[in-house]
């Protein structure tokens, strides 16, 4: 059996990491500005998150959600501290689109509504419902198709305002990331979250705020949409939430009420899976890493800003987009191959740097440096 070849792959093997360097086979060293597409949040085998998940494992890795297992409970409460939603409620599972997937079928149980308003250039999953509110036709098999789901241009109030004249009471839930990472690291204005929120109070439906990847932290909030100073109903969440370990969760406000066999799953907030996530916020709250993410990624846009030679920059903390003309595209791939800097993308030519939250100001420099050089040659 061979594997099934869906990733375009750098011909590089990584076997050991720390902190925010990573090695390959042949020694070489490299920093990672990446995070294995943001999913480093604390770096790399943490000695803190190995203890926690070694410890773990040799009392027990897992057992269903049939019985008690008091570290979810231990997780729920750290997450409702660090982020400042401890009147919310945990449901946890595996990934982001098992995430988004949940949040949107919770609001639909909530208000027996179907309509879903999602917009231009979003991703929130590749399964069901999950990739047919992800604006990417060619990942959306007809399977998935449906006209449930309502696009609407980004940061456009005149269109949504218009959407819910229109549709109002049969929209469940408005879907939305706080800073789009796969559109482009395109960040949600707080003039359309507050739209967002009364609109959703005026029509009785869910605001779903889709930080799988702009949230913990990242944004140099614990939740990038919190900018806007408004509350979501629903709150998704995954890739830095275990520093690699597979796991999500929806934080759900109190109005909804749980009841058995409403959302369910085998492998969710196993031992293994939430002592990781605990690691991971014990780590955030113990070292400041929201606020480093705040400073670090202030200092990376204002440097950045400096070169006339890029389009834009955008972004928040550390999760920044540098929007670079067609006849620079080849920077990202310049950063890797001359400097062994790991970077992300998104198309046409955006670099976005994606690192763990506790970057710091020198590997920032590092960055800027190499970046730097690439433009002058």
């Amino acid at each position: 059996m061979d594997l099934f070849n869906v990733y375009p792959i750098n011909p590089i093997n990584i076997v050991r990491a720390q902190g925010s360097t990573v090695w390959d086979a042949e020694g070489n060293a490299y920093l990672d500005l990446y995070g294995g597409h943001a999913v480093i949040s604390i770096g790399h085998t943490h000695p803190h998150y190995v203890q926690r998940v070694t410890e773990q494992l040799n009392r027990i890795g897992f057992y269903s959600n049939s019985v008690e297992i008091p570290i979810q409970r231990e997780l729920a409460r750290l997450l409702g501290e660090v982020s400042g939603k401890e009147d919310y409620h945990l449901f946890l599972c595996n990934s982001g689109a098992e995430a988004n997937e949940n949040a949107l079928k919770l609001a639909s149980f909530y208000n027996k509504r179907k309509k879903v308003i999602a917009f231009s250039k979003a991703f929130h999953g590749r399964t069901s419902l999950a990739v047919a509110c992800t604006d990417n036709p060619s990942i959306v098999a007809p399977v998935n198709e449906t006209d449930h789901v309502i696009f609407l241009p980004f940061n456009d109030e005149e269109a949504l305002v218009e959407a819910f004249q229109s549709y109002g009471d049969e929209i469940s839930s408005v879907i939305i990331e706080g800073i789009q990472g796969v559109g482009g690291i395109r960040e949600a204005s707080v003039a359309f979250l507050k739209l967002i929120r009364s609109l959703c109070d005026q029509y009785g439906c869910v605001f779903i705020a889709d930080a799988v990847q702009c949230g913990y932290g990242r944004s140099g909030q614990f939740y990038a949409h919190d900018y806007a100073g408004v509350d979501a109903d629903i709150y998704s969440m995954a890739k830095g939430m275990g520093n690699g370990f597979p796991i999500g969760a929806i934080s759900i406000a109190p109005k909804f009420v749980a009841t058995y066999g409403m959302l369910g799953t085998t492998f969710g907030g196993n031992h293994l899976a939430c002592a990781a996530a605990v690691a991971v916020l014990e780590v955030i709250k113990q070292d400041n890493l929201i606020q480093n993410a705040a400073q670090v990624g202030a200092y990376l846009i204002s440097e950045l800003n400096k070169f006339e030679q890029i389009s834009e920059v955008r972004g928040r903390g550390l999760m920044i987009g540098i929007d670079l003309p067609s006849e620079l595209a080849h920077v990202r791939k310049d950063l890797l191959d001359s400097y062994n800097i790991f970077t992300g993308e998104a198309k046409p030519s955006v670099i976005r740097l994606l690192p763990a939250l506790n970057t710091t100001k020198e590997m920032a420099d590092q960055f800027l440096t190499a970046f730097a050089e690439i433009l002058k040659s």
